[in-house]
């Protein structure tokens, strides 16, 4: 699967796990050139607090378009080390 967004390829993986209708990529397919952290965190009751990165491409920037979660809670222990997308962020196979 990729993570396409404004014509470039964010993260590919066939390696990818599924969680609420998103698709985590692992972390190490990421782009790290195409992102930045973000300030925003958010606190999911099982799976812990999210931090969130900014995709900046081409002089356009989605403010926190990807998220993960560093230290997830033990019920969502198979998201760790793993990157998910939205806003704009198109997965395809």
């Amino acid at each position: 699967m990729k993570a396409i967004w404004n014509g470039a390829v964010l993260a590919e993986s066939d390696d990818i796990v599924q969680v609420e209708g998103n698709a985590y990529f692992p972390a190490g397919s990421l782009r790290h050139d195409l992102t930045t952290d973000s300030e925003l965190t958010t606190v999911c009751p099982w799976k812990g607090t999210a931090h969130y990165l900014n995709l900046t491409i081409d002089g356009r920037t989605n403010e926190n378009a990807a998220w993960y979660y560093p230290a997830p809670k033990p019920a969502a222990a198979q998201i760790k080390d793993r990157v998910a997308f939205w806003k704009g962020v198109t997965i395809v196979a």
